[in-house]
């Protein structure tokens, strides 16, 4: 979708517009109205601006005005078109977005304190604020798309937005550069209920491959998601979706990763899915891993299988429980089955590099590969180890 850059002709009117809406507080009663007469309302008073503006001016202002009204304004645009997965702005009219894993500029027509008015729109609902005294937050649109703002002192050139978004096409496992072969060795995997951990970069797909990966569960599992920011979207039928809460502007009201995670072992999962493992979460996760809910998933932020498993090993300890790093290294070794590495390819695409599986190991951790790229394919080198903890059906 190609951005047409307003002519001052159409700023100005799309200004006086603005200007009557706030003089006589129509733009208060424009939330409650329906869509029909919203459309009608702004269209009378762009025709009583400029009524020799052309059709196809008048048409892009009408969307404009609507987009302010009624959505995100300069960013509707961007949000509508299917095939940008991350919008980065930059201060006043410096917007960048992603595309199939390549950036591009994009024309953007607005200053600073148009960028914090969209943000306060999405926040205002959620009890959530953003300014000097709290100049960063995080939260979800209606879509599932994530935004995360960053104002001055924090952001020294201006505020700074960014969503990533998650679009509601449902993408397989096929995405990921995997031939059928490799994808029905994926299935077996998960099916056999090995408990599987996908590790990769920021921005390398983890999510992605995890919603697509639990597909692989059956409609008759009962699976429960947790997460700090909804965004998987699974077609089972019988899903329990569970979502982190920050604070509020008082301060009050977090509940954590990890205090869902113990919510969940108490409501009778037969998977567990981990959005993302950032903290003290991990040792309640591997727990309960090593106490019969096999089969359950995960991701982190790691560059190899065996970072994964360091990285993990880290996390655990954040739980201050004074356990041993030895004990917590056993337990990882004894819980997590099958490390599943996914990365960026030179052309933007995300593919899985590797799927290990995790074997014992005294002095430490070791993994041997079941499935590496070469030459651009996924290709079977070794055969698994470890005993399936369930028998496929």
């Amino acid at each position: 979708m190609m951005l047409i850059e307003p002519t001052r002709r159409e700023q100005a009117t799309r200004q006086a517009v603005h200007r009557r809406l706030v003089e006589s507080d129509g733009a208060e009663s424009l939330v409650q109205a329906s869509s029909d007469d919203v459309r009608q309302r702004i269209a009378g008073l762009i025709a009583c601006e400029d009524p020799l503006l052309s059709v196809e001016c008048r048409d892009r202002v009408l969307a404009q005005v609507l987009n302010d009204v009624t959505g995100l304004g300069v960013l509707e645009p961007l949000l509508a078109d299917p095939t940008v997965d991350e919008i980065m702005v930059n201060g006043s009219g410096r917007c960048y977005v992603e595309r199939a894993g390549v950036l591009e500029a994009v024309p953007l027509a607005i200053d600073d304190d148009g960028i914090i008015r969209l943000v306060d729109r999405v926040l205002a609902p959620l009890a959530l604020r953003l300014d000097r005294s709290s100049p960063m937050v995080e939260a979800r649109l209606a879509d599932g798309s994530r935004l995360h703002a960053v104002i001055p002192p924090l952001a020294i050139d201006g505020p700074c937005l960014t969503i990533r978004r998650f679009g509601n096409r449902q993408l397989g496992v096929d995405a990921f550069g995997v031939d059928p072969e490799s994808s029905e060795q994926l299935r077996e995997l998960i099916e056999s209920g090995a408990n599987v951990v996908i590790s990769g970069g920021t921005g390398s797909g983890k999510t992605t491959l995890l919603n697509a990966m639990t597909g692989f569960v059956g409609a008759a599992e009962r699976i429960i998601t947790i997460e700090e920011t909804a965004e998987l979207r699974l077609p089972q039928p019988h899903v329990v979706r569970l979502e982190a809460r920050t604070a509020n502007a008082e301060g009050m009201g977090a509940i954590t990763v990890r205090e869902l995670v113990r919510a969940a072992l108490r409501m009778r999962p037969d998977r567990l899915v981990v959005g993302e493992v950032r903290g003290a979460e991990a040792l309640d996760l591997l727990q309960a891993l090593n106490t019969g809910h096999e089969g359950s998933l995960s991701t982190v932020h790691a560059n190899s299988p065996l970072d994964a498993l360091r990285r993990l090993s880290t996390l655990a300890l954040f739980g201050e429980t004074g356990l041993p790093f030895e004990a917590v290294c056993d337990q990882l070794r004894s819980a997590v089955d099958v490390i599943v590495q996914v990365a960026r390819a030179k052309g933007g695409a995300r593919e899985i590099v590797s799927v290990a599986e995790v074997v014992a190991d005294v002095d430490g951790f070791a993994v041997h590969a079941l499935l590496q790229r070469d030459d651009g394919q996924l290709r079977l080198c070794g055969r698994r180890a470890r005993q399936a903890r369930r028998v496929p059906r």
